[in-house]
């Protein structure tokens, strides 16, 4: 089964992650919540903590399907502040692996790296300024080859779905929606 790797800084936006870890997870996916801080318990923008799952190892990062980054400030640029993580990132993205990123680490993390270079994205409004080189849409998921982006918390459920119809099919992510009194699409 995919190996899904969230990465938790401090000040990430808790409706982003913790919709995606349990999004994932009803769809049967190896999530693993992985700290980039000191310790495992990371705090969200909104002063929620949470008791991640295992600390940065860039051998896990570097061996997974999926590497998400979830958004909120200063989460995104702690994500963007942390070499292994941004490593991890362009070595997944030179492989052609997954990546999901919504809010303001589309602009925030990948950005910067290169990675969103020529291709359609989406960030939280207005983050997406100072970032040259790609094609910003208006949708609240854009996928882009092996590259899914969100913009923001009302988007945290469509963008999870997305994760799951492209690791285990449209049909599963039907079903986890359907259990959830919602759709997908969306």
């Amino acid at each position: 089964m995919d190996l899904a790797i969230v990465f938790l800084a401090d000040g990430f936006e808790e409706i982003e992650a913790l919709t995606t870890v349990d999004v994932l997870r009803r769809a049967g996916l190896n999530v693993v919540t992985m700290s980039i801080g000191d310790s495992l318990t990371v705090r969200g923008a909104h002063g929620v903590k949470v008791l991640a799952d295992a600390m940065f190892d860039a051998d896990v990062a570097h061996n997974a399907d999926w590497l998400i980054v979830p958004g909120g400030m200063p989460g995104a640029t702690n994500l963007a502040a942390h070499v292994g993580v941004c490593d991890a990132l362009v070595q997944h993205n030179k492989r052609g692996g997954l990546i999901a990123a919504i809010c303001a680490s589309p602009a925030v993390v990948l950005g910067p790296l290169g990675i969103l270079s020529g291709r359609d994205a989406v960030c939280y409004p207005g983050m997406e300024k100072g970032v040259s080189g790609v094609h910003w849409g208006a949708k609240p998921v854009i996928v882009s080859d092996n590259i899914v982006t969100g913009n923001g918390p009302s988007a945290a459920t469509e963008f999870a779905l997305t994760v799951v119809a492209l690791s285990v099919g449209e049909d599963a992510a039907a079903e986890v929606a359907s259990a959830m009194l919602t759709t997908f699409p969306l």
